[in-house]
Formats: structure tokens, C-alpha cells, sequence
């Protein structure tokens, strides 16, 4: 079930609660940490950004999704444009998930899908 609305507005909480990761290399250097628990890699993230974290991702066997744009990310957690958000609390974690649940989610060994937004 995509509830997109109400996983921007949980990320926004996330963001007030401190267990959030903005950026691609600071959830790149938290997933090496086993810190991540659920990432949010935004659609229109460049090339080079999605071939280092998107593969580190599935080796690593983070569940992710491929959702919003930069703009709408970064907004959501209260910062500029962003390419990706890690969540560090597996609660949270879970529940963004479950909102953002659909064919562009990638879980282990699973590739996210390459462009479909949710706004």
C-alpha cells in the first residue's frame, strides 16, 4: 500500500528525532557501519550517486526504495536537496517501508526499480 504523503511527513519526524542519515556518502558510510536500517534514494539522484549506493545497498542487504525527487526529500527531512536518506531506527524504519511499499522497493538482493517517483 504507497502512502507516499504520510512517509514524507514520517520522514519529517524521523528528521526531529535524530535518526536520520542525509546525504549519499553519510549513508554510504553508515550502512559500512551497519547503522541503516531502511534507505530512501530519490529518483532523480545522478548516475554516479545511485552506482556507489545502490549496489552497496543490496550487498549489504538494506531494504530500500527509489522514491521522490531531490527536491522533495530534502524538504521532507528539512535540508536541501538530498539524494538519499538513511533511517537509523528500525521502527521508523519499518513503518516508512510499509508506506512506501510497491514495485520500486528493493530488499536484499533485489534492485530498486530505476525511475518511478512517489509525491
Amino acid at each position: 500500500m504507497r502512502r507516499p504523503d504520510a512517509a514524507i511527513r514520517l520522514l519529517g519526524l524521523a528528521a526531529r528525532a535524530g535518526t536520520i542519515v542525509p546525504g549519499t556518502a553519510q549513508v554510504r558510510q553508515a550502512v559500512r557501519a551497519g547503522r541503516i536500517r531502511f534507505a530512501v534514494v530519490a529518483a532523480d539522484a545522478s548516475a554516479n550517486s545511485r552506482e556507489k549506493l545502490l549496489p552497496l545497498l543490496t550487498a549489504r542487504r538494506v531494504r530500500f526504495v527509489v522514491a521522490f525527487d531531490r527536491e522533495a526529500l530534502g524538504r521532507a527531512v528539512g535540508r536541501a536537496p538530498l539524494s538519499a536518506v538513511g533511517l537509523t531506527d528500525e521502527r521508523l524504519a519499518e513503518r516508512v517501508a510499509e508506506l512506501l511499499s510497491g514495485p520500486e522497493e528493493g530488499s536484499g538482493g533485489e534492485r530498486a526499480g530505476s525511475g518511478g517517483r512517489a509525491e
